[in-house]
């Protein structure tokens, strides 16, 4: 199942494919019908790549990408307006060893929502690439991994700046001595 490129977007529903990127941000494509373009603000909104996105476990946790491939398998998967209960229920033949107390219902809805919008794609029967596919991706994935920012170059020619914008001081030719 290649999922590389479908990021969760915080703060707006469903999923989106990462398109490309351009100084203001992220340029993605929603997967719905719709097809809308966005531009998703560098410095204010966080992405999450389904690839790197995991359940809490008991023990370890468990990639999204393996709840995802035990769903397909069982071949159905409960309406996300069901009961608790019954989503719980599910969710523990799909998911066992997921961690109950962090794992709440608006989150396996949440899962059982993605794979619904997935599942008839042609990226969710193909294997995932080893490399990044496009340039926004791999700057994506060097991002998380490397948060430090990153120093502006200069150039050579360039004037240094001073701290502040205000005049330089006059002389004083008086002496200490009140003259």
């Amino acid at each position: 199942m290649n999922l590389r490129g479908i990021v969760a977007v915080s703060g707006r529903p469903g999923l989106f494919k990462l398109v490309g990127q351009n100084k203001v941000g992220y340029i993605l494509e929603s997967l719905d019908a719709q097809k809308v373009k966005i531009v998703a603000n560098i410095t204010n909104t966080k992405l999450a790549s389904l690839e790197d996105i995991t359940v809490y476990g008991e023990e370890q946790e468990i990639k999204l990408v393996d709840v995802f491939a035990k769903i397909s398998e069982k071949g159905t998967a409960p309406d996300t307006k069901a009961d608790t209960k019954v989503l719980r229920a599910y969710f523990n033949e799909v998911a066992p060893g997921h961690d109950e107390e962090k794992v709440y219902a608006s989150d396996m809805k949440k899962i059982i929502g993605w794979y619904n919008l997935l599942k008839d794609m042609p990226l969710f029967t193909e294997d995932a690439p080893e490399a990044p596919a496009t340039e926004a991706e791999a700057k994506l994935a060097e991002e998380k991994v490397d948060k430090k920012p990153k120093a502006s170059a200069k150039p050579a020619n360039a004037k240094a700046t001073t701290k502040t914008s205000a005049p330089a001081k006059k002389a004083n030719m008086t002496s200490k001595k009140g003259v």
